[in-house]
């Protein structure tokens, strides 16, 4: 049974830009610094990511995309595509440096621009978060098979 109930969710934060030209960070709204306790003991994070850009009515009713690269069309959900029925981002983050008080995250490889949304942080755990042995199609298979660091 589909529902249509709608949903609350919140942004706990937002993106801005860090000290560092490569780095972006993550401004976290005081009520949720808190939650950042213990982050800084990892090394990566997972970042879930409002695409405001493309979160109007029109974007959110394509199922499918021709992709900008060398790719047949496809339905958005077998793309990273930012237009899809709900705009949420996922990205894998290295993390800088973690400031509870201040509410900072300095991350590297966030693929988010300044001023988006940021809808929750999650603690990258490589016996979860990671797949031994996957499979893509012909199109993405030179993509490589590791993130850069």
């Amino acid at each position: 049974m589909l529902t249509t109930e709608p949903y609350n969710v919140i942004s706990v934060g937002v993106v801005s830009v860090s000290g560092s030209q490569h780095n972006l960070r993550l401004e976290i709204k005081p009520q949720y610094r808190p939650a950042l306790k213990g982050l800084a003991d990892f090394s990566h994070c997972q970042i879930l990511w409002w695409i405001h850009e493309f979160a109007e009515d029109a974007f959110r009713r394509t199922t499918q995309i021709e992709p900008p690269y060398e790719a047949p069309v496809t339905g958005v959900f077998a793309t990273r595509s930012p237009v899809r029925p709900n705009p949420i981002g996922l990205s894998v983050a290295g993390i800088v440096s973690v400031d509870v008080e201040q509410g900072i995250v300095e991350v590297t490889g966030l693929d988010a621009y300044p001023g988006t949304p940021v809808l929750d942080i999650k603690a990258y755990f490589p016996a979860t978060d990671r797949v031994r042995h996957v499979r893509v199609p012909v199109w993405a298979a030179s993509w490589g098979e590791w993130a850069l660091e």
